[in-house]
């Protein structure tokens, strides 16, 4: 088992955070493989050094060790998105020569015009640009970002919590942008470039990006890589129901830490919340690992009101 944790550093960690961290961490453990830590730093803008630095102070303070990544290397890397832009590049190339590839000049007004049809639907790109003649493209005066064309099928997989899917990339997707106007990567191409190129087989992460799937499955394997098996976790929300963000600034690691709580209680309290234990009291990591069963975790969306936060203050 090969599985990653790949935050991106565009502020402090916070219990959201901690929650995947801690699941990733605890599904390769307990299988005994190998667990890699990936910095998503392509949103160039938003990542800073410092949060990448404090990122790996909290998780090593949180105990949640990994085997490659930064300050561990390993042979897979450059573990760190920013020093990988030369395989997104390469991937572009092979995607241009499969003749998957088109440019399109759509501003972000008539983007966000199209909208989506109805409540809770997925904002689809309508191929406007698709096939569009050369001579008109010339004739264009802003630069293009790049979308990949998705044919008309279906992928299926097994989800680790959620059970089968199978998702038609029409309608899940549409043609996706792999390669923004302003030049950055997008998160579709990098993190199917990462999973496969570093050997990923088991993904965990949150179930907000269990709708991103298929077309991961799919652009992973257009590429020649072998897609690794998939398990969602529910989200930490809050008592609005609202995700944990980073703009919530008492959630943070640093937060709880300078005020004292200690770091078994907080993996203790999110393994409790989460339905991996059943009882209340304080584990430690090496009780965690051998008690936390993942066939008893919930999957629905995890409420972690003002009463949990002050119990965990205060414990």
């Amino acid at each position: 088992m090969r599985g990653r944790f790949a935050p991106s550093p565009t502020g402090y960690i916070h219990l959201g955070n901690v929650w995947t961290a801690f699941l990733a961490w605890l599904q390769v453990r307990q299988q005994k493989g190998t667990l890699i830590l990936r910095i998503e730093d392509i949103d160039e803008q938003r990542s800073k050094p410092e949060y990448t630095q404090a990122l790996l102070e909290d998780l090593a303070w949180l105990g949640l060790d990994w085997d490659e990544g930064p300050g561990k290397g390993g042979p897979y890397g450059p573990y760190i998105q920013q020093e990988r832009y030369s395989l997104y590049e390469k991937a572009l190339q092979e995607l241009q020569a499969k003749h998957l590839l088109y440019p399109c000049y759509c501003s972000r007004a008539r983007l966000q015009a199209i909208g989506a049809p109805h409540e809770g639907e997925h904002h689809l790109y309508d191929g406007h640009c698709y096939g569009m003649p050369e001579e008109q493209r010339r004739q264009m005066d802003r630069k293009p970002s790049w979308r990949v064309h998705v044919p008309h099928v279906s992928v299926s997989f097994t989800d680790g919590s959620y059970g089968p899917f199978s998702d038609y990339l029409p309608r899940v997707c549409g043609d996706f942008v792999v390669r923004r106007a302003d030049g950055l990567y997008a998160y579709q191409l990098a993190v199917a470039v990462d999973d496969g190129s570093m050997g990923i087989t088991h993904v965990l992460r949150g179930r907000d990006l269990l709708s991103s799937t298929a077309q991961q499955i799919w652009l992973m394997e257009v590429l020649g890589y072998t897609p690794p098996s998939y398990t969602h976790v529910p989200m930490l929300i809050d008592a609005s129901g609202n995700r944990l963000s980073k703009r919530q600034q008492g959630i943070t690691v640093r937060s709880l830490r300078d005020r004292g709580v200690q770091a078994d209680a907080i993996l203790s309290a999110l393994a409790l919340a989460g339905g991996l234990v059943s009882e209340r009291r304080l584990y430690h990591k090496g009780e965690l690992l051998r008690l936390c069963n993942f066939q008893t975790m919930t999957t629905h969306d995890i409420v972690l009101g003002d009463t949990w936060l002050d119990e965990l203050i205060h414990a």
